[in-house]
């Protein structure tokens, strides 16, 4: 039963751990392993806790080296690095985004969302806009690969109509080529 106190993250990032389902991350249970990384999405309701007790737990008990803030409605983001025991802030740089040493990417607001951005400064596409666009990209194959069909169908009428034409001409000239050794002209 767990304590009425518990206190966990919304988002976090534990590395080096073995890919499985699990329906709760309980840290006796895997080898002591603490988040590497959390992120918290603030609200109205919660942001004190975030930003108080949440972050002393977090900095002084995990021991988690990177800790995010995310408030939705106000689009605060902050970030802070585990350095000496005690949380510095991660300064945004001049797109006010946070690199997160823990992931290898920026953090940062993109269209009032908390995004995933490449240290070239490439958007990461989530899971939902990563199926999108191969959906996207299946149907442009298939679009596609229905034209090419259409002009191989063309192309075959054209090249019957051109073996029918090619019969005809050489009907026609057979017929020639006989009508002038009916006159005794040799056609050759």
């Amino acid at each position: 039963m767990r304590h009425r106190d518990f206190r966990g993250p919304d988002f976090f990032l534990v590395k080096g751990t073995e890919r499985r389902p699990r329906n709760t991350w309980v840290v006796w249970e895997e080898q002591g392993r603490y988040p590497d990384l959390i992120i918290e999405l603030l609200s109205n309701r919660t942001e004190q806790v975030d930003r108080t007790t949440k972050k002393l737990l977090y900095q002084d008990g995990f021991r988690t080296p990177e800790y995010f803030w995310f408030h939705p409605e106000t689009l605060e983001l902050a970030g802070f690095r585990l350095v000496d025991g005690g949380y510095r802030p991660i300064l945004g740089d001049d797109r006010d985004w946070r690199f997160s040493e823990q992931l290898g990417l920026y953090l940062g607001v993109h269209e009032g969302q908390l995004r995933y951005f490449s240290r070239d400064g490439d958007l990461i596409a989530t899971s939902d806009e990563t199926a999108v666009a191969e959906a996207r990209r299946a149907e442009q194959a298939e679009a596609e690969a229905e034209q090419a069909r259409g002009e191989a169908e063309q192309a075959k009428r054209e090249a019957g109509q051109a073996g029918a034409d090619a019969e005809r001409e050489r009907l026609r000239a057979e017929a020639l080529a006989a009508k002038l050794r009916s006159l005794g002209i040799d056609p050759n």
